[in-house]
């Protein structure tokens, strides 16, 4: 039998151990997020596949960076393992480089990326827990109107297809206090493109693939319930 002292000693020693097994007991629990994030896709021609106005050679595009709120919503499987989705829309503008160096060629174009991702988060103590995950995505694309030199070219309509693709996230959580409140630091690669279709009327001038594969990076509070 341990004397008195020292099983008081060994209980004394013990609780400290025991604790960050309590603080790190996330299985059911519920985060929400709210980040400023900055959307940085790419836009790049990767076939033409219809071109009856002629682009000169070395013609590229590109789309504009935006910075937005976004926030997310997170369910604990278990301790390690998540699953989450987030609601953001961001505009973009779509401009000529090259050949096409600063034309204003599509204006507006507002996209929504439907994404869930399945996370898995390391254990490295119970304050700064960092996470990787991957998941379906599907980009919404509306709203885009024709640019001021598009037009003049006699595009009257532009059209950017809704696509599937996915995403890869890496990111990490650092607890702020025992009562859920964080900081956390994000950022997506997607993998996805889209089809413009420029219309001169109900003709079609030009239809391009384009590889769209944004950055999104973001940073903000987290809290936890």
């Amino acid at each position: 039998m341990i004397p008195s002292k020292y099983g008081l000693l060994f209980g004394a020693l013990a609780l400290p151990l025991a604790a960050p097994a309590i603080a790190q007991d996330r299985q059911g629990s519920v985060q929400v997020k709210g980040f400023v994030t900055t959307v940085l896709p790419e836009g790049e021609i990767t076939e033409v596949e219809i071109d009856e106005i002629g682009l000169p050679a070395g013609s590229d595009v590109r789309a504009t960076d935006s910075v937005i709120p976004k926030a997310t919503i997170e369910y604990f499987v278990t301790n390690n393992f998540s699953l989450e989705t987030y609601c953001c829309v961001s505009p973009h503008d779509v401009r000529g480089t090259g050949t096409l160096g600063g034309a204003e060629l599509i204006n507006d174009a507002i996209i929504l990326p439907a994404t869930l991702t399945a996370k898995y988060h390391f254990d490295l103590g119970s304050t700064i827990k960092p996470y990787i995950g991957a998941g379906p995505a599907y980009f919404f694309i509306f709203d885009e109107g024709v640019g001021a030199d598009a037009a003049a070219l006699g595009a009257t309509n532009v059209d950017l297809s809704d696509e599937f693709g996915v995403a890869l996230q890496a990111g990490v959580d650092i607890a702020l206090n025992d009562s859920g409140l964080g900081l956390s630091f994000d950022a997506k690669r997607y993998f996805i493109g889209t089809t413009a279709t420029f219309r001169a009327g109900e003709e079609v001038a030009l239809r391009t693939e384009h590889d769209l594969d944004p950055w999104i990076l973001s940073g903000g509070l987290s809290y936890r319930f």
